[in-house]
């Protein structure tokens, strides 16, 4: 089976994206902090388009 190069590198980034995000927090509390960061800054710019 002959796989391309388009198809080898969008499995890398599909692959690599979560485990970069991860890495940057080391543990699961670094994560629902970076989790919770996230969600109010989305819900920030929400408000001010509002």
């Amino acid at each position: 089976m002959m796989i391309t190069t388009l198809k080898r590198m969008s499995l890398l980034v599909i692959l690599a994206g979560p485990l970069a995000f991860l890495s940057g927090c080391n543990t699961m509390e670094g994560l629902g902090q970076d989790t919770e960061e996230l969600g109010e800054s989305i819900e920030s710019e929400a408000e001010e388009h509002d």
